[in-house]
């Protein structure tokens, strides 16, 4: 029995259908409304509740022999500070504790590349991999510390004689709700918007990051490690023209400048402070651009002999799906709870 968290997230819902392909008898943690999108949803025995219940964590490891804890929040902005802190962290150690508790349990911890760190100030190159360190007296956003500490979880289960590994994927591209995660980056560009932010952001296909999950997981024996997962870095500009090329659509043409980004973001938190809406940029995404970062996949290449799909080639099969899938959300549709 595999166990998985986050089973109706964007890695989750790819995850499940791939752990049901290889026979495997699945159990996942879902919060609200089972996600029937999920192919193969109806084999699989779903429970309702909140990762940091540890009665229900323990329930649910009966009998499990791996777990996938995909379950995390992405979010900049400053109203999901608590609940960063809530699942990112508080969580994992949650997860954690159950598969210790647990004897024989093999653990795949879903973090992030913003759990890397950032470049040191005096770097004198742009790349980083799985020995990257956190500087504990730079400026990190919300999100990467919530992603940092949790992930200090699993490497506290570790050194307590956990079996686990880590994976770190950068911006994962996957064909799911356009309202939800990464795949509004493709509804930005469908939505045909005029401004973009310069700089390169980081992307990885979510196919091969389940795969690569899998063979870590369950393929291979290795404990203690932590892989980096990311294809290639792309500017953002390229990105948008490629997703409204597939689409049909105008790409974004004007670059936001540093300063006029450091006005919009100061704009928008003062906006969400008075409306209690979420900003459309923060001053973690509106900086973020600023000191270019590419992460190196080596280690996870040479660990499981799989390679990376090009991005433009995900770009393009994302967005086939998403005008394909009759469950999506369809681009500027408003979305009823």
């Amino acid at each position: 029995m595999i166990f998985v968290t986050g089973g109706s997230g964007l890695i989750g819902s790819y995850l499940i259908p791939a752990l049901l392909e290889r026979g495997l008898a699945v159990r996942a943690l879902y919060r609200e409304k089972i996600p029937a999108y999920v192919p193969g949803a109806d084999r699989v025995t779903w429970l309702e509740g909140d990762v940091r219940d540890s009665g229900l964590l323990r329930e649910a490891l009966a009998g499990v022999t791996h777990v996938f804890h995909c379950a995390g929040v992405v979010s900049y902005a400053p109203q999901d500070r608590e609940l960063l802190k809530q699942v990112n962290i508080e969580g994992t150690a949650a997860v954690v504790d159950a598969c210790l508790n647990q004897p024989g349990v093999r653990l795949c911890h879903v973090s992030s590349v913003a759990a890397l760190g950032g470049l040191p100030e005096n770097a004198t190159s742009s790349v980083l991999d799985e020995s990257a360190k956190w500087d504990l007296n730079a400026e990190h956003s919300a999100y990467a510390t919530s992603k940092y500490l949790g992930e200090l979880e699993v490497w506290r289960g570790i050194s307590e004689g956990l079996n686990a590994v880590i994976v770190n994927p950068s911006v994962v591209l996957g064909a799911t709700d356009w309202t939800r995660s990464s795949t509004r980056l493709f509804r930005y560009a469908h939505q045909e918007h005029a401004f973009y932010t310069p700089g390169s952001v980081n992307f990885v296909d979510v196919r091969d990051v389940v795969s690569m999950m899998l063979h870590l997981t369950l393929d291979s024996q290795a404990s203690g490690e932590r892989y980096v997962l990311s294809a290639d870095s792309l500017p953002l500009r390229d990105f948008f023209a490629q997703a409204a090329a597939c689409f049909g659509k105008k790409p974004p043409t004007v670059g936001v400048p540093d300063w006029a980004a450091e006005i919009i973001w100061r704009v928008e938190h003062l906006r969400g402070m008075l409306t209690g809406s979420r900003p459309l940029i923060t001053k973690d995404t509106a900086r973020a651009s600023r000191r270019p970062v590419e992460y190196r996949a080596a280690k996870v290449q040479a660990a499981t002999g799989l390679q990376f799909r090009p991005v433009a080639e995900t770009i393009r099969w994302c967005c086939a799906g998403l005008a394909a899938a009759p469950n999506s959300v369809a681009p500027g549709a408003v979305v009823v709870s």
